[in-house]
């Protein structure tokens, strides 16, 4: 008997494969989608990085439609280059223009893969029980909040949780990631044991190929490089060219190292400083999620700053349902607005938000 209609997210590569043979060795009823999301309309130079957006998406379709064969499992393929546009490429585009660095991953999480491509196959009428990735996470029943968390990787060097803090509880609760058990090689392993072939291929590790600065074409308005006295140092290219930590592509501004330690759009300008003055203790967080009741009281948790660092002992204060104030035991280096914070305790995702200001 089947344990339930499972809608897997395919994205061509390896992991989503291997995620998709498992839950059908499972004994699940497994269906593969993939999302048609590049449409050309972005102009993107040759020998460009592969990435989740650009002009190899038909060979990554075509790597999950011969995976999903391989596997014996129906599958389907969603034109949604339209929404992603609006509801991630202008997302983008707005955020660097207003001096943010957006987090690309997790607005496709939330509102394409765990969001449209999801409705889109009910719509069409693929029964769906639960929908599943090849994300490294889990998901488990806290022992103290008695519901289901989101639980970092077994694998914690392949971790994914940061990148699905805004998943509702709603949609937590139909999901499957069955990878979060196993590490990154135990997945290489399975791959070749299902016969998927597919140890080959590179992991798309970019947003866009090419970089993110292909999708400003045409002549950026320049402006001044303000020391944090507010003397003028240099001119910069466009603001969205820039973010809090860079000290690449400053110029020379000096004989010491400068950073970008601020981005302020309303006067068109860049601020730097030298490196100590990237260190801050105190944001604030907006579209803050909670996976666990807005908390009362000042809250214990370990604050993760970016996908790639180890998350820090702070304390989170709930300012309101969906804004929270997060102060860290240690001063942080180059606390970024626009990028996600995420709150994490014994392993649980408690919640996350986006960084709007640091002090």
């Amino acid at each position: 008997m089947s344990k339930g209609n499972v809608i897997v997210a395919m994205s061509g590569g390896i992991d989503s494969a291997t995620a998709a043979a498992l839950l059908k060795a499972q004994g699940y009823a497994v269906t593969g989608v993939s999302m048609k999301i590049w449409d050309g309309s972005v102009a993107i130079p040759r020998a460009a990085k592969h990435a989740c957006y650009g002009p190899e998406e038909d060979e990554d379709i075509a790597d999950a439609r011969a995976a999903a064969d391989r596997i014996g499992i129906p599958f389907r393929v969603f034109d949604l280059a339209r929404d992603y546009h609006a509801l991630v490429l202008d997302f983008v585009r707005s955020e660097y223009r207003q001096g943010r660095t957006p987090n690309p991953c997790v607005r496709c999480n939330v509102r394409m893969k765990f969001g449209l491509l999801q409705d889109r196959a009910r719509q069409a009428g693929l029964a769906c029980d639960y929908f599943a990735t090849g994300h490294y996470a889990r998901v488990a029943q806290h022992p103290r909040y008695k519901r289901l968390l989101l639980r970092q990787a077994a694998d914690l060097d392949k971790d994914q949780t940061y990148f699905l803090y805004g998943l509702s509880r709603t949609q937590l609760a139909q999901c499957l990631f069955p990878l979060g058990e196993h590490t990154k090689d135990q997945v290489r392993e399975m791959s070749r044991r299902f016969g998927l072939d597919l140890a080959h291929k590179r992991e798309s590790q970019n947003f866009v190929a090419g970089g993110y600065r292909c999708l400003f074409p045409g002549p950026a308005r320049p402006g001044p490089i303000l020391d944090e006295a507010g003397n003028e140092l240099g001119r910069h290219t466009g603001i969205h060219h820039y973010t809090v930590g860079q000290r690449r592509g400053l110029g020379a501004l000096g004989p010491d190292p400068h950073y970008v330690v601020a981005i302020e759009p309303a006067r068109n300008a860049i601020v730097v400083g030298h490196k100590h003055a990237l260190y801050r203790s105190r944001l604030e967080a907006t579209d803050v999620v909670w996976h666990v009741d807005t908390p009362a009281r000042p809250l214990r948790v370990n604050a993760k700053l970016r996908s790639t660092t180890t998350p820090e002992p702070a304390t989170v204060h709930a300012d309101a349902p969906n804004k929270a104030t997060v102060t860290f035991t240690k001063t942080q280096k180059a606390i970024t607005p626009g990028q996600a914070v995420v709150f994490y305790a014994d392993g649980y995702l408690l919640g996350g938000g986006t960084i709007r200001r640091a002090d």
